[in-house]
């Protein structure tokens, strides 16, 4: 069909493996979507620290030196300076690289060893944050944050996907979007406390990254390593015996097997960052690099960690800014458990396109709105009523993305790459979506200086042309076995002319 192939649970032509949910694998995937919370709390905590007025004069004394001497103060305009900028997504730039690295490292060393120095690496940089003097300081822990971010980015959600049955791999994965959503959650709640602190609240709230930091740290030195990832560094009877435990049965010979084959087939693959480019892994590279640049051309982190930066552009005080991005952060947290329950019932294509259009028509509302009360020329004020329906259409939007895009924008690219190019594939998802971060970051507020409402129009635009691309060209993909997600491709109207038939994906061929 013209949207793509539907491969429903339980018909999509891959094995039905024994064994059931068990407590140990939700334990351990609960504990190492924690990773999250390292993400989650740096979106939230970067955007309230920013507004604060103590942090700015600090850091920042030409920012309110250029209102000063500003003819006029436009409402589009009041941020605008690129090294406050920079503060915000320096991070990204960081993560960036430092997901290529952690590619290698989460294939020859497992994925806990990544999981760990992710979380060391973000301790070390939010210790150097809170004690920061100048802006060098600064910098320099936000780089460290962001190593840790690109680690952490790289190895949770492939280390949820290869423990979790595949029947419940959506919901286990999106463990990792709800501990981002509760990160952020948390960050407001503390920006919110701190910035009526006489002093220093900035330093208490850049700090206390360290404590999802330590939690990530000690709990990488309890969870196991994943059976694919034992196999992958010749572990097999160690594979075996985790695969049956967290499987919950001794019957795990066929499961095993596919793992076994798709391992020996990785091995045979000396360059993982070559072979991703052949034809028959075209559609899980395009994924790989299409849905994390359209998750960020969305806007969200416009929101996420400028949402107080712009709530007070728009005129709502210190403390009702903070105080709404604790509303949409509350939203974000609620509306991913929507997406834990529905995405194994639902499918990830209904999300994916619910999702999209709920967004579209809140970009458009927002963007009117801001429109009809700055124009052009940014001057003018908001009505209570005015500044509380773009509240509302705020937190609809931010609905939207979190039972949609937000989960499966890491779920997706981690579930569709066979064991050969897995770390090569989520390298690429990580550091796509670490890039066009960074350039939201660094670049928002001047965007925003410049096109005025009409940026929020283009961020619409974008999102109806990915909703369009979910469409026609991404095929259900729940309930299918990782390691037979080649059989998907080879069904799908448009990707099955670029895979052979005699094609070995992920260990198993199509006969």
């Amino acid at each position: 069909m013209a949207g793509g192939a539907f491969v429903s649970e339980g018909g999509n032509g891959g094995r039905d493996y024994e064994g059931g949910v068990t407590v140990f694998v939700v334990i351990t995937c609960m504990v190492a979507a924690m990773g999250g919370l390292l993400f989650g709390y740096d979106l939230g905590i970067s955007g309230g620290v920013t507004s604060m007025n103590e942090f700015l004069s600090k850091f920042f004394p030409q920012l309110e030196k250029q209102r000063v001497k500003a003819k006029h103060e436009t409402a589009y305009c009041k941020f605008d300076d690129q090294k406050l900028q920079l503060f915000t997504s320096s991070l990204y730039l960081a993560a960036l690289v430092a997901s290529f690295v952690a590619s290698v490292v989460t294939r020859k060393y497992g994925r806990k060893v990544s999981m760990f120095t992710g979380g060391l690496a973000f301790l070390t940089g939010a210790l150097i944050n809170a004690f920061a003097i100048n802006v060098t300081m600064l910098i320099i822990g936000r780089l460290l944050l962001g190593v840790g971010v690109g680690f952490a980015n790289q190895s949770t959600p492939v280390y949820l996907s290869e423990m979790a049955p595949a029947k419940i791999r959506g919901a286990l994965n999106i463990c990792f979007q709800v501990a981002i959503t509760s990160g952020i959650l948390v960050a407001n709640l503390i920006n919110y406390g701190t910035s009526n602190m006489a002093k220093n609240g900035w330093r208490v709230s850049l700090g206390l990254a360290a404590v999802p930091a330590i939690l990530m740290v000690i709990g990488s030195f309890f969870l196991p390593d994943t059976p694919n990832s034992m196999l992958e560094r010749g572990k097999y009877e160690e594979a075996k015996q985790m695969l049956k435990k967290v499987r919950g049965t001794e019957n795990v010979d066929h499961e095993f097997q596919d793992i076994r084959d798709a391992c020996e087939a990785a091995k045979k693959v000396e360059h993982p960052w070559k072979n991703i480019m052949q034809s028959k892994y075209r559609p899980a590279l395009v994924f790989c690099s299409a849905i994390p640049f359209f998750q960020q051309i969305t806007g969200i982190n416009v929101i996420m960690f400028y949402a107080p930066v712009l709530f007070k552009t728009l005129g709502f005080g210190d403390d009702a800014a903070l105080m709404s991005a604790v509303i949409t952060g509350v939203v974000n947290v609620l509306a991913t458990f929507v997406s834990l329950y529905s995405v194994d019932r639902f499918g990830r294509r209904f999300l994916f396109l619910e999702g999209g259009i709920q967004m579209f028509i809140c970009q458009i509302l927002v963007g009117s709105f801001i429109g009809l009360k700055f124009g052009t020329t940014g001057t003018g004020t908001l009505t209570p009523a005015t500044a509380d329906w773009i509240l509302v259409f705020i937190c609809v939007y931010v609905a939207g993305f979190a039972w949609s895009w937000g989960p499966l924008g890491w779920l997706v690219p981690s579930e569709i790459c066979p064991l050969e190019i897995r770390p090569a594939g989520q390298a690429i998802n990580v550091s796509v979506n670490m890039f066009f971060t960074f350039l939201i970051g660094q670049f928002f507020l001047t965007m925003l200086c410049h096109m005025k409402f009409g940026l929020f129009y283009f961020f619409a635009g974008m999102v109806a042309i990915m909703t369009i691309f979910i469409y026609f060209l991404f095929p259900e993909t729940r309930g299918v076995p990782i390691e037979e997600m080649g059989r998907v491709w080879k069904q799908h109207w448009f990707w099955k002319n670029y895979i052979p038939d005699d094609a070995v994906i992920g260990g198993n061929d199509e006969n």
